[in-house]
């Protein structure tokens, strides 16, 4: 059985939020170059995604320090008990996002 903490789900509804806009900036972004670890055939991670795509202009690098900052201080407010931290985390993640 696992813990589930104050905020978990809404951990997941941001998670969902922060891949669906990674998604639709791929879909609709400028391509790049493949790069030496794709022609290895290693599986692309979500840090290296969202590099990839902030160095074609979708995200920038700040903002992806600031959303994958802001999920990890909300998973540990989270694994904390710490509810109104793991909003205030949350809350920064989604102004990084947009709309």
């Amino acid at each position: 059985m696992s813990y589930a903490g104050p905020c978990s789900g809404e951990i997941d509804r941001v998670q969902a939020r922060v891949d669906a806009k990674l998604d639709a900036l791929a879909a609709t972004g400028p391509s790049g170059p493949e790069s030496a670890a794709a022609t290895r055939h290693q599986q692309p991670t979500p840090g290296s995604i969202a590099a990839a795509e902030s160095r074609l202009g979708d995200f920038s690098d700040a903002t992806v320090a600031a959303i994958k900052a802001g999920m990890t201080r909300a998973r540990e407010a989270d694994r904390a008990g710490d509810a109104a931290a793991c909003e205030q985390a949350l809350a920064g993640v989604r102004r990084a996002i947009g709309p």
